[in-house]
């Protein structure tokens, strides 16, 4: 965690399962830095939570029996809740992927990957980054590849390689030993990135990049 983080992060779990529900939290609560502060089987449940104002991410479902995982993010949205929003998932097409990422989720997880792995992804969004699936979001930008895009702004070669490196979760550091060159180097590319996208944090950028530069991934 960042040195930042000065209390627990706040989780609300949002599925229909409540065995599911119930396992999960209790798995998670074991966790030092993690506060399991409500669990829910609806959206409209979920949205008074969330309204209260004491949840820091929210780990949802799509499938909620009579209701959809996304209409839990419009909704939550308008209501004014600006926290995380965790995808957890046992799968989706890339349509949706695509949709909810756009929407404001900030990662998409697979339920078959394991507690550890999630524990590491909730972090990752915590501290405002995007958690995208790697075998998945292959798929996705093939597949926006595909139906094109339109261009708002060429990206440099340097920058197209940073930006893969954030897809994939990797810190400044990482990006910077992969690619060869100086970290400096790689928040000089990361504030371009910024600055040509409007966006000012990696989950923003993920989303927006996928959206409106997706020919240039």
């Amino acid at each position: 965690m960042k040195a930042a983080q000065t209390r627990p992060i706040r989780l609300l779990i949002l599925d229909d399962h409540a065995l599911f529900r119930e396992s999960l939290a209790r798995l998670l609560a074991a966790e030092p830095d993690f506060e399991v502060t409500g669990q829910c089987g609806s959206v409209d449940e979920a949205l008074e939570v969330v309204v209260a104002g004491a949840v820091d991410l929210v780990l949802l479902d799509l499938d909620l029996g009579a209701g959809r995982g996304s209409d839990f993010i419009a909704r939550s949205r308008e209501a004014g809740y600006s926290g995380r929003i965790l995808v957890v998932t046992a799968g989706l097409t890339e349509a949706e992927a695509g949709h909810l990422l756009s929407r404001g989720a900030s990662g998409i997880f697979f339920k078959e990957d394991s507690a550890a792995l999630l524990a590491k992804g909730i972090r990752t969004v915590a501290e405002g980054e995007a958690w995208i699936d790697q075998r998945y979001l292959a798929t996705i930008l093939a597949s926006q590849r595909a139906e094109g895009g339109t261009r708002k702004g060429a990206f440099t070669r340097r920058e197209r390689d940073v930006l893969r490196g954030v897809f994939e979760g990797l810190a400044n550091k990482e990006i910077a030993a992969r690619l060869d060159v100086s970290e400096s180097s790689v928040k000089a590319a990361l504030q371009q990135l910024f600055e040509k996208t409007g966006v000012r944090t990696r989950s923003q950028l993920v989303r927006i990049a996928l959206e409106q530069h997706r020919d240039e991934l």
